[in-house]
């Protein structure tokens, strides 16, 4: 009799292959580039302008020839101006600079009551009621007609135009994180815009630096993998944000 032997393999499931980071300190970003990575403004036109002074002025004595504004996302909620603020930002960046807007979970509670009307409640209770007030609604009798007649066609346009993430060099900058265990290209964005726990408490390396928002800290979150820079502005009065030249860094802070 012909005895056939079959052997089976199991495989175990394979990592995604990282590239290390390099060391905070070794990090750079594009040479002749300074860049500035605003933290979450939530409602805080005050200290959004005072922010952008301070940016002008620091760049005064630049020597790069891209001076680059990322605003990490969250720009409205919770602080009395989300309209003021979105105002500000849809009308551009200041002369010489360039801009990248990326996605905060809170533009997405906006953008997902505009499509589909199923999460008010949710909204309401992470600061959406001091947006509509800025936007001259009530936040108990809202519909989302009134809503989108509300919100002025620049407004909707910047925030359907608003990114997942950027990157600069070894730099990579998104609202609140990465999922730990996948490449860039299969990050998901309601991880890139809600993620804390594996993101936070992960020590390896993601490929490159990440700066993010999101979870607040009462002074930047510096560590070897990412730099937080959620410093609670709408209710500390302390918008943050990252210089970047080089292989420097730096904060500037309201």
């Amino acid at each position: 009799m012909l005895r056939i032997t079959i052997l089976f393999l199991v495989m175990a499931p394979t990592q995604p292959t990282v590239t290390p980071s390099p060391p905070l300190g070794q990090a750079r970003v594009p040479r002749n580039c300074r860049v500035y990575a605003v933290g979450d403004i939530h409602g805080r036109a005050d200290l959004l302008e005072r922010m952008v002074s301070m940016i002008m002025d620091d760049a005064e004595n630049a020597k790069s020839r891209r001076n680059i504004i990322v605003f990490l996302g969250d720009y409205i909620d919770r602080g009395p101006e989300s309209f003021e603020v979105i105002d500000l930002l849809a009308a551009g960046p200041p002369p010489g600079f360039e801009a990248y807007f990326l996605k905060g979970n809170h533009e997405d509670y906006l953008l997902r009551y505009l499509e589909d009307g199923r999460n008010l409640k949710d909204w309401l209770a992470n600061g959406g009621d001091a947006t509509l007030v800025s936007y001259g609604l009530d936040p108990l009798n809202c519909s989302v007609s009134a809503l989108k007649t509300a919100v002025p066609d620049n407004h909707l346009a910047f925030y359907k135009s608003l990114k997942s993430w950027h990157r600069e060099g070894d730099y990579l900058f998104v609202h609140a994180g990465l999922h730990p265990e996948l490449p860039l290209e299969n990050q998901r964005e309601v991880d890139m815009i809600w993620i804390r726990g594996k993101f936070l408490n992960f020590t390896g390396s993601f490929g490159f630096l990440v700066v993010h928002g999101h979870s607040i800290h009462p002074e930047p979150d510096v560590c070897d993998n990412r730099i937080g820079i959620d410093t609670g502005a709408y209710e500390s009065g302390r918008l943050t944000c990252l210089v970047l030249e080089g292989t420097d860094y730096r904060f500037l802070t309201t």
